[in-house]
C-alpha cells in the first residue's frame, strides 16, 4: 500500500511499530514488499497471518485497513482501523482520521499530537524539497507580501522587533521574514523539523512543543510579539478559534497575525481527503472576531498545488481590536 502523506503530497509507506513478535514483524515487512509490487491481495493475506500471531499489532491493522479501503471494502476497512485505534490509543498512525473520512465518529476529530509529530519527524530531511519542488509551495512569500502591504500600505521599509513563527518547520517562513525581523522565535511539534531549522541559523530561539501550550506559557511570561505568523500550520488544527484567542494574548499593541488556511465553499471545518482541515471563510471571520482580532485582509490564495491542481486557501492578516 502507498499512502498519501498528510500535508506533503508525497508518497510514503506505512510505518512499523514492532508487534514484539519477530514472526509477525517479518510478515508485515513481506506484506509491504507485496504492496510495492501492486499485489494487494497477497499483502492482505500476509497481514492477516501477522495478526493471527499478534492480534494487537497496530501497524498491521492500519495497513490492512488501507488495503481494504483501496479495494472498496468499507465495512472491513472500518473494522481494521477500529482495531488499529484500540491497539494504539495514542493514535500514532492516524486511525481516527481515516475513520472520520469513512463516516464514523466525529466528522472533524482533533488530530493526535503523536500522529502529527511522527509525520513531520519522518519527512523532515526531505521536507523542503517536497514542498518547494513537488508542490510549488509559496505560502511564506505570499504572507510576507501581504504583511508588508498591511504594515506599510504606502511602501517603504517594514521592520518588526519580535516575530513568532508558529509551526516553523524547517524555517521556510523564517527565511522569508528574517530580513525584516530583529528577533525571530520558532515553535514546532516536531523535534526533527526543529533540528533542520536550527541548521539554517535563522532563528534567535527555537522551541519544540505543542502550539497552544507554548502560546499559553508565553502569555503567562508576558511575552509580546509584533508579528505572529502561521504559514500552512493551521491546516492541522481543527479549532482555529482557540488558536486565535491564544495568539491575541501574545500580540503587542498594533501587532499583526498573518496566517494561511485551506478552505472550502461551505461553512465550518471540513476534513479533506488529504487528512488536512479546510476552514470556511465565515468560520475564519468568526474565529478572529471572537478572539478580538480585526481582519485587515482575507484573500483567496493557493499556497501549493497537488496532483497538478491549486489547493484552495485563504490568507488572513489580523490585528488586535
Amino acid at each position: 500500500m502507498i499512502l498519501m502523506c498528510m500535508g506533503f503530497g508525497v508518497q510514503t509507506g506505512p510505518v512499523l511499530i514492532s508487534s514484539g513478535d519477530l514472526i509477525a514483524d517479518r510478515r508485515y515487512q513481506w506484506a509491504l514488499d507485496y504492496l510495492a509490487r501492486g499485489d494487494r491481495a497477497g499483502a492482505a493475506e500476509l497481514l492477516e497471518q501477522a495478526l493471527e500471531v499478534a492480534p494487537a499489532f497496530a501497524s498491521a491493522w492500519f495497513a490492512l485497513g488501507g488495503i481494504r479501503e483501496a479495494q472498496g471494502d468499507r465495512e472491513r476497512a472500518i473494522a481494521a482501523f477500529e482495531a488499529a485505534g484500540k491497539a494504539d490509543p495514542q493514535d500514532y498512525h492516524g486511525a481516527r482520521l481515516r475513520l472520520a473520512r469513512l463516516g464514523l465518529g466525529a466528522a472533524t476529530p482533533a488530530m493526535m499530537q503523536r500522529h502529527v509529530r511522527r509525520l513531520f519527524d519522518e519527512h523532515a530531511p526531505r521536507f523542503d524539497r517536497s514542498l518547494l519542488h513537488q508542490l510549488g509551495y509559496r505560502g511564506p512569500q505570499l504572507l510576507l507580501n501581504a504583511v508588508t502591504a498591511v504594515a506599510r500600505p504606502a511602501g517603504g521599509r517594514v521592520r518588526f522587533a519580535a516575530m513568532l513563527d508558529l509551526g516553523c518547520g524547517t524555517g521556510l517562513a523564517g527565511a522569508a521574514f528574517r530580513p525584516a525581523v530583529d528577533r525571530l522565535t520558532g515553535i514546532d511539534l516536531s523535534a526533527a523539523m526543529i533540528d533542520e531549522a536550527r541548521r539554517k541559523a535563522l532563528y534567535d530561539r527555537l522551541e519544540t512543543g505543542e502550539l497552544l501550550e507554548f502560546l499559553d506559557a508565553e502569555a503567562a511570561a508576558a511575552a509580546r510579539y509584533d508579528l505572529v505568523v502561521a504559514a500552512d500550520v493551521l491546516v492541522y488544527v481543527q479549532d482555529l478559534a482557540a488558536v486565535a484567542v491564544a495568539v491575541r494574548r501574545v500580540l503587542a499593541a498594533g501587532g499583526l497575525f498573518g496566517f494561511t488556511v485551506e478552505t472550502h465553499a461551505g461553512d465550518g471545518v471540513l476534513l479533506r481527503e488529504s487528512l488536512r482541515y479546510a476552514h470556511g471563510a465565515a468560520y475564519v471571520r468568526a474565529a478572529m472576531a471572537g478572539a478580538g482580532l480585526a481582519l485587515a485582509r482575507l484573500a483567496d490564495v493557493a499556497t501549493r498545488t497537488e496532483r497538478g491542481e491549486p489547493v484552495a486557501g485563504l490568507l488572513g492578516i489580523a490585528t488586535a481590536c
